[in-house]
C-alpha cells in the first residue's frame, strides 16, 4: 500500500514540474525549474504534515472526525502568526510577510489544541460531537481574529489575505522553511510509525493498554507536541488548509485497514500526493483573476466528506 501510494506521489510530482498555464511542458530555463520545485516540495510537506497530523490528532482523542483545521489548530496557528507579523510591524514598521518564526504559529496551534481537548471532555471523557462542535467555534474565532488583525495593518492584510484566510502555496518560501518543514514531516513520520504498536493499543481501553505497557501518558504528550508542530509548520508554508488530515486517512483506512504503522506512513505519502495535485489543479484552472486559493479546492472536496463521515457518527 505505502510503495503504491508512494508511485502516486513520483507521479503527480512529475505532473507538477510539467504543469504550465498553457498545458504541460519542461520548464525552459534553471529559474523556472527551482520556481516549480519548490512549490512541489512544499506541497509535499504541506500535505505530509497534514495528514499525519490527522493521525496523530485521530488517535489522541479517539474520535475519526478529528482534524487539524475542524479542531481549529491551523486556524490557531495562522493567527499567532498574524499577530506576530502585526506585532513586529508595530516595532519596526514594516510588514513581514513570509518569514514568520515557528513559536508563534507553535503556540497559536497547541494553544487551540489545548482548548478544545479540555472543553470536548464530560467526566473525563472526549465526547466526539462535542468536540467538533467545540473545535468549530475556536476555528471560527481564531478565524475572526485573523481578519481582525489584518484590519489593523496597512494594507488591511492585502498581501496576506490569500495566503492566510484560504491557504495557498507561495513562490517567496525561502528554500531553508521548505526543508525544515519537509524534515519535520519526515522525522514525525518515522516516530509515528514507530509509535504505531502503541497507538493500536491505545486504541482500546485505558486499562488493556496499560496492561501491555503502553506509557499512555508519555504517549498522549508526544502525539500533541507533534500534531501542533505539524500544524504550525505547515500554516507556515502555505497557510490553514483544511480537510486534508481528516480525508486521507480515511482513504488509507478503507484501502488497507486501521493498523497505525501503514496507517502513518501511507496517509503521509497521500497527503503530499493530494496537496501537489491540488497545485497542478490550481495552476492549470485560470480563472482570469489570478490564482485560485487551494484550501478553496480542498474545502470543496473534503467538505462534503466530513458531513458525511459526521453523519454516519452520529447515526453510530
Amino acid at each position: 500500500m505505502a510503495i503504491a501510494f508512494g508511485v502516486a506521489l513520483l507521479g503527480v510530482v512529475t505532473l507538477r514540474l510539467l504543469a504550465s498555464p498553457d498545458g504541460f511542458a519542461l520548464p525552459l530555463d534553471a529559474i523556472e525549474w527551482d520556481l516549480r520545485g519548490r512549490r512541489a516540495l512544499s506541497g509535499v510537506a504541506v500535505g505530509a504534515s497534514l495528514a499525519v497530523a490527522g493521525v496523530f490528532l485521530q488517535s489522541l482523542l479517539r474520535n475519526p472526525l478529528a482534524e487539524p483545521a475542524v479542531l481549529g489548530l491551523t486556524s490557531g496557528a495562522g493567527l499567532g502568526v498574524v499577530v506576530w507579523i502585526y506585532v513586529a510591524y508595530q516595532a519596526t514598521g514594516a510588514i513581514v510577510q513570509y518569514h514568520a518564526p515557528i513559536a508563534p504559529a507553535l503556540l497559536g496551534s497547541l494553544g487551540a489544541l489545548a482548548i478544545v481537548g479540555g472543553l470536548g471532555q464530560r467526566r473525563g471523557l472526549i465526547e466526539p460531537i462535542t468536540l467538533i462542535l467545540v473545535g468549530v467555534v475556536v476555528s471560527l474565532i481564531c478565524g475572526a481574529g485573523i481578519l481582525f488583525v489584518q484590519h489593523l495593518l496597512p494594507d488591511r492584510g492585502v498581501a496576506m489575505a490569500s495566503r492566510w484566510v484560504m491557504g495557498s502555496l507561495s513562490d517567496d518560501i525561502g528554500m531553508g522553511w521548505i526543508v525544515g518543514v519537509a524534515g519535520l514531516a519526515l522525522a514525525s513520520t518515522m516516530i509515528g510509525a514507530w509509535l504505531g504498536p502503541a497507538m493500536d493499543a491505545a486504541s482500546m481501553s485505558e486499562d488493556e493498554a496499560r496492561s501491555v505497557g503502553v506509557r499512555l501518558g508519555a504517549l498522549r504528550a508526544t502525539l500533541f507536541l507533534l500534531a501542533g508542530a505539524l500544524s504550525a509548520g505547515s500554516v507556515l508554508l502555505a497557510g490553514p488548509i483544511g480537510f486534508v488530515g481528516l480525508v486521507c486517512p480515511h482513504i488509507v483506512r478503507l484501502v488497507g485497514g486501521a493498523a497505525h504503522r501503514p496507517l502513518v506512513v501511507s496517509s503521509a505519502l497521500l497527503g503530499g500526493a493530494v496537496i501537489v495535485l491540488a497545485d497542478v489543479g490550481v495552476r492549470m484552472i485560470d480563472l482570469g483573476a489570478g490564482r485560485m486559493p487551494i484550501g478553496v479546492l480542498t474545502a470543496l472536496i473534503g467538505g462534503p466528506v466530513f458531513i458525511a463521515l459526521l453523519r454516519r457518527e452520529i447515526r453510530r
